[in-house]
């Protein structure tokens, strides 16, 4: 279960020396030490099964959220690896990698695996299965965004999209209530952020490489290519923030703090969407700073 944890042998004891301590002081404490190890022998394993000390902190229905999150997306995962009719070794990496990249574990992994398969099923029920999460997320936007992003990435992953793929995500996207232009925005600042980032990388490594040499040795080539290449970036920046040369110094500053609230942790964990999701909500927030970061930089209207 996801709630399972197990109980470390000293558990008990410390426990028990904090309630003796506090009633009867050091005699308390040592009396409380005696009743915590003969909890840590007796009791503990009964104690961990009924879900440990977790349940007095943990809410059970973020637990449950956090499950039906999980579930909705692994299986959309595999639904979406199945597209093509057969699901790679590179697309099984990839469901791994995200279970990597969120942390997951355990009997949380497992379950997530599980899901993965039950999406490959032809008879996957992927309408049903959206319109069940999107009631159970009472409609949330933000949260059943950040999933649909988490999906497109995953789609992303290897360089291309297909029709195929497409395809499911205009599935996922018309379930969620999302509409096709929607949709399309979502994967048009996801590339940019891809091609933004890359860009980023390569400028940084050259601006270090050309830092080793000396003035003279640097060509009018690489001034060509360094101001092609931001040009480019500025492109993909405002695709990112989502939009154009034209708009007002205020309109643009706008967008980006509506994006930013958008996408702002406390907010999305606060909507239901789960810890280890967050992480990769904060790559997505990383590229909106420094989209705007860089157009602040070519503009004096902002």
């Amino acid at each position: 279960m996801l709630h399972r944890i197990i109980i470390m042998g000293y558990w008990g004891k410390v426990i028990g020396v904090l309630i003796g301590i506090a009633i009867f002081k050091l005699p308390g404490a040592i009396l409380g030490l005696i009743v915590g190890h003969l909890f840590d022998i007796n009791y503990a394993r009964d104690f961990s099964a009924k879900g440990g000390f977790a349940r007095f902190f943990s809410s059970p229905e973020k637990i449950k959220n956090d499950a039906v999150f999980f579930h909705a997306l692994f299986s959309s995962l595999g639904h979406l690896a199945k597209a093509d009719g057969r699901v790679t070794p590179e697309e099984i990496q990839v469901a791994s990698r995200l279970m990597d990249d969120m942390q997951l574990s355990g009997d949380v992994r497992i379950e997530a695996q599980q899901a993965f398969r039950e999406g490959k099923s032809k008879s996957f029920p992927l309408a049903d299965m959206l319109k069940v999460f999107k009631q159970h997320c009472h409609n949330r936007r933000d949260m059943l965004q950040v999933f649909l992003e988490i999906l497109i990435a995953a789609a992303c992953s290897d360089g291309r999209l297909s029709a195929e793929e497409l395809n499911i995500l205009k599935a996922v996207a018309k379930g969620l209530g999302f509409s096709q232009a929607d949709l399309q925005f979502l994967i048009t600042t996801y590339e940019a952020g891809q091609r933004f980032r890359r860009a980023s990388g390569q400028q940084r490594r050259r601006t270090n490489s050309q830092s080793q040499q000396s003035h003279s040795n640097r060509s009018q080539g690489n001034s060509s290519y360094s101001s092609q290449a931001n040009a480019n970036s500025l492109d993909d920046a405002y695709q990112i923030i989502g939009v154009s040369k034209s708009m007002s110094g205020k309109d643009v500053k706008k967008a980006y703090k509506k994006l930013m609230s958008q996408h702002h942790p406390d907010k999305l964990l606060a909507k239901g969407v789960p810890q280890q999701a967050l992480d990769l909500a904060k790559e997505k927030t990383q590229d909106i700073q420094a989209a705007y970061a860089l157009i602040r930089q070519s503009r004096s209207d902002i």
